[in-house]
């Protein structure tokens, strides 16, 4: 049998200092600089827009003598507005892209060098995965670009029934692609720093193997044609240290995926241009679906350990966004090719899932803190930081927003105004708010806030393949204000949601490591109930204190308490694969990729049920315990471990060493063992050989 991996070839890849600055001499000076009239038009607009609205606000106030209550509301409504102008300005140059802006050159050479595509999966299917790569490939092969890519699987798995599937589906596809493609698999025995660890750990032992490595995501998808193209760019731009594509969302089934998927084809790319325009040379990474220099990567880019515990210290989370600002400040391109389409990936299935996802991602974007103050770094890999950090930070000051707001309604009505101040006044100073200027103030918001949404829908509109796609005109406005009402419900349970994150985060909580769901996402209604009641509590109580208020209060206040109080109803119903396949039928939120299937989506489809039925007879571990042959064929695949220094014992080599001896029954010897015990059983080759021969000598026992 062909070995699980390669073979080694020892590389580098240090800790960067945060303290000191690493350059490199580009090949082309010109080339690594960004336009500085770009920021210019784009940043200093969202500046202008951000000052104009707090003037307006001071104004508002300025009325009357302005309260300490006010001067917060404005400090909030500076921080929270900067946030959506920028969003603004950012469309703004997305939708000129777009409509009038040159595309990158397309790149047609054949390819000299060689790519590595990763995989890094942690629990997740198997026989999504491997058709996936499958589909892939088969079309990298149909290309005549075969040699230019191996495949690796990049495993920190820690299930062992998943363990045994994985390697089930590595023999599957080496036996459907042969030798038309290399296709590698290695597994960990320790998920050291999750999945920069994983990418890290490859980079040092066979990175220097190939000269780009595209990393995927487990639930990533792209078009061979994409690949290529990806692998062709880097060629061409020696000083290109990692080119990002924008992924499109696909293949969701419930409400809530059709409804994010929607917004990602129609606006999405109206904010992902205009970020790409922008930022020009000092793009961002978003841990996927990006191809990177494998040498600029292990040279400047490896993570240090943030000083502390976590969740603010340790191992650096949100790795992507750190490994994108070292590059750069190494003097690498970082580029967004906004231009490519073909970059897929899936989305969570239900608003308890996005929870489970934003948490882990809240922990690493909070923790970025620790690393704005990096020497060297640009002041746009900084802006990525502060955007990623804002994109949470954003939900609990809108929610102190609306609690400043309600503070002041109150004081309105039950605190006597100061009408004679200490100094001498021959009038009473009355509390004045500018309620025109209020209401303007509101709309200009409003048209900010929203105005990414409307340009996308103005550019589906007049683009008459994506408009015809998408079902039509009215299909596409019917589905635009859907969305914004579902989202407009949705918000201020996410905006509870993350502000929780933060709270915990900021407690000292660790978010853990759990794999995503990827398909239906529906729960009992008990489950549901104790994930949303406090949300549902908080709707309440805001609005009996509205209405005790006063009726305006409640109604200014009711689109965020009509999505508190709808939460359970809202979060369970979206979550219904059933409800999502019923408006599909009805082509509500449809996006082109539905009308017709990208093709490698179709390949995708084609192949899933060969793997899935291939796997569902996968071993088991009861096979291992009682098939020698079965249990003798994944010894290649176990990946190596470092020899044992003398004196030095493991403690769970040494508690699983303790419950093979305690037996030499296999099947029992599991049934000692807890799972994580299993998986540290199947991942150690001295280990497992003990457990070979264990089963050897049982299966002679029962022929005897």
């Amino acid at each position: 049998m062909t070995t699980g991996t390669p073979e080694e070839l020892a590389g580098l890849m240090p800790p960067q200092d945060l303290k000191s600055v690493y350059r490199r001499t580009p090949v082309d000076p010109k080339a690594v600089k960004s336009r500085w009239w770009r920021r210019l038009l784009v940043v200093g607009s969202a500046l202008a827009l951000s000052a104009y609205a707090v003037y307006e606000m001071w104004m508002v106030f300025a009325a009357g003598k302005i309260t300490w209550p006010e001067y917060i509301v404005m400090v909030l409504f500076a921080m929270t507005f900067c946030w959506i102008a920028l969003a603004c300005s950012t469309g703004l140059a997305g939708f000129y892209a777009l409509r009038f802006g040159p595309k990158p050159q397309w790149q047609t050479a054949p390819l000299t060098k060689k790519t590595v595509v990763l995989m890094p999966t942690y629990n997740e299917d198997p026989a999504r995965i491997f058709a996936a790569i499958e589909a892939m490939a088969s079309g990298i092969i149909e290309a005549g670009e075969g040699e230019a890519f191996d495949w690796f699987i990049i495993a920190d798995t820690t299930n062992p029934e998943v363990m045994l599937q994985e390697e089930e589906a590595l023999l599957a596809i080496r036996e459907r692609l042969g030798d038309k493609a290399r296709i590698f698999y290695r597994r960990r025995r320790e998920n050291l720093a999750r999945k920069a660890g994983n990418v890290a750990d490859f980079c040092r032992r066979w990175g220097r193997h190939y000269d780009h490595m595209l990393v995927l995501d487990a639930d990533s998808l792209i078009a061979p044609d994409t690949l290529i193209q990806l692998a062709r760019r880097m060629e061409a731009n020696p000083d290109a240290g990692l080119i990002q594509t924008i992924p499109r969302l696909i293949r969701g089934t419930t409400l809530v995926a059709r409804v994010q998927q929607f917004a990602t084809r129609i606006y999405g790319p109206i904010v992902g241009t205009g970020l790409a325009w922008w930022v020009d040379r000092d793009g961002n990474f978003w841990g996927h679906n990006a191809i990177i220099r494998t040498s600029a990567f292990m040279e400047c880019a490896g993570l240090p350990e943030l000083p502390g515990k976590a969740p603010f210290g340790g191992h650096i989370l949100s790795h992507d966004f750190v490994e994108a600002a070292l590059l750069r400040r190494a003097g690498w391109v970082v580029d967004i090719a906004w231009d490519l389409d073909g970059s897929y990936e899936e989305s969570p299935p239900s608003l308890i899932d996005m929870a489970v996802r934003d948490r882990r991602w809240c922990q690493g974007n909070l923790q970025h803190a620790k690393v704005l103050p990096t020497r060297g770094l640009s002041w746009v890999s900084r802006m990525h930081m502060v955007t990623g950090i804002m994109s949470y930070l954003s939900s609990p000051l809108w929610l102190l927003l609306v609690l400043a707001g309600f503070a002041l309604a109150l004081q309105a009505q039950f605190i006597r105004p100061e009408y004679f101040p200490d100094t001498f006044s021959l009038f009473p100073a009355w509390p004045v708010l500018d309620s025109e200027r209020a209401l303007w103030l509101f709309a200009v918001t409003m048209l900010v806030l929203f105005a990414p949404k409307l340009m996308g829908l103005a550019l589906g509109l007049s683009d008459k393949t994506l408009r015809q796609e998408s079902g039509g005109a009215w299909s596409l406005i019917k589905s635009f204000f859907l969305e914004v009402i579902l989202s407009a419900l949705i918000a201020p349970v996410m905006m509870l949601i993350h502000s929780g994150a933060v709270m915990s985060v900021f407690l000292g909580a660790d978010s853990g490591w759990n794999p995503q769901r990827r398909d239906d996402g529906s729960l009992p209604w008990g489950d549901v109930w104790r994930r949303h009641r406090s949300h549902v509590a908080a709707g309440v109580i805001l609005g009996l204190a509205a209405w005790y208020n006063s009726w305006q209060l409640l109604a200014w206040l009711s689109p965020a308490i009509l999505g508190m109080l709808l939460a359970v109803p809202l979060s369970y119903y979206t979550a219904s694969a059933k409800l999502g396949e019923y408006f599909a039928e009805r082509g509500w939120l449809r996006i082109p990729e539905e009308a017709e299937a990208p093709a490698i989506e179709k390949a995708l489809d084609q192949t899933l049920p060969y793997y899935e039925e291939r796997l569902a007879k996968a071993p088991t571990l009861e096979t291992l315990a009682t098939d020698p042959v079965m249990a003798r064929r994944r010894l290649p695949l176990i990946d190596a471990v470092a020899p044992r220094k003398a004196g030095v014992v493991k403690g769970q080599d040494a508690l699983v060493f303790t419950k093979l001896s305690d037996t030499t029954d296999p099947l029992e010897a599991f049934s000692f063992m807890d799972n994580k015990e299993r998986a540290w059983l199947l991942s150690t080759p001295e280990l497992y050989q003990r457990f070979v021969a264990m089963t050897a000598d049982k299966a002679v026992g029962a022929e005897v």
